[in-house]
């Protein structure tokens, strides 16, 4: 294996890694999967720490998420969906 190779899985492990937990992020706030409270308690979250409204701030923040995070793990449009991760 030379150095080029193991740099290769290095950068693939660690984009599928920061994707897979920024998709997992992004899921949390659209769907309540992995312990999260869903639109509707995200929402009310923004609302309350001055995001209104609420529910529009959760999908925005969650689909800029979910869909950074899938197009990062998967290595498409990486200043795209970093942008949009970060933005988030």
């Amino acid at each position: 294996m030379t150095c080029y190779d193991r740099r290769d899985v290095g950068l693939l492990l660690l984009r599928l890694g920061t994707g897979g937990v920024l998709a997992a992020h992004g899921a949390q706030k659209l769907l309540g999967w992995f312990g999260g409270a869903g639109l509707e308690g995200t929402g009310q979250f923004m609302e309350s720490v001055g995001y209104r409204p609420g529910k529009a701030s959760a999908t925005a923040a969650g689909l800029s998420e979910a869909g950074g995070g899938l197009l990062l793990a998967l290595g498409l449009a990486t200043p795209a969906a970093g942008a949009a991760a970060a933005g988030a």
